[in-house]
């Protein structure tokens, strides 16, 4: 019996997986698009998540600094919120607006014209993602979403040259493990484009 439920979680990751890849290929390469031309143009991705999807912004950044498959110089990427401390304290400030307001005090504060901002969430509702957005916006930065089906209130916040890439999909652990594909996807993508066709080693 638990073999069986074991072996049924592989399935329903393997399918949606399969049924992402015909949705989220275009999704994917405008992606790719904005962080190439903007990397390549002196910007940076700023990237965050809550909860698991924190973990995914920093996985991403690890990615891009160090490198994926290949060997290649560091990109500039910066994982916001991950920084406990400075968080506490910045988000005790009444400036700040408490915690809902810390991510997009960081983009504020750290954020150029040119910089693209990676936000990941299973759901793209969060208040503290949407100031996040907002703020990245005000400042002439890309947004590039990775979230759930619809796209949560995020979808609506997007301007022309964000890009959303929704999992079509609701439950929060099936989309987290597309997450990190679509991000492994990104990382390759960008490798492809910056040193040309090579087999990964």
């Amino acid at each position: 019996m638990l073999e069986q439920r074991i072996q049924q979680q592989f399935f329903e990751s393997a399918d949606l997986s399969y049924q992402s890849a015909e949705v989220l290929g275009r999704p994917i390469e405008d992606a790719v698009m904005a962080l190439v031309g903007g990397l390549t143009s002196g910007g940076r991705v700023l990237a965050a998540g809550l909860g698991a999807s924190a973990s995914l912004a920093q996985l991403v950044v690890t990615e891009l600094i160090g490198c994926f498959e290949r060997e290649r110089p560091g990109l500039a990427a910066l994982a916001l919120g991950t920084d406990g401390a400075a968080l506490s304290a910045l988000a005790a400030l009444p400036a700040a607006g408490g915690f809902d307001k810390v991510l997009a005090r960081q983009v504020e504060t750290l954020g150029q014209p040119g910089d693209l901002l990676l936000l990941i969430d299973c759901v793209g509702d969060h208040p503290a993602l949407l100031a996040a957005a907002a703020a990245a916006q005000g400042k002439d930065m890309t947004v590039i979403a990775l979230t759930g089906r619809t796209g949560g209130a995020l979808r609506a916040q997007l301007g022309e040259t964000d890009v959303l890439v929704a999992v079509p999909y609701d439950r929060r652990v099936r989309v987290l493990e597309v997450h990190l594909l679509v991000l492994h996807c990104l990382c390759d993508a960008i490798d492809l484009q910056l040193l040309g066709e090579q087999d990964p080693v």
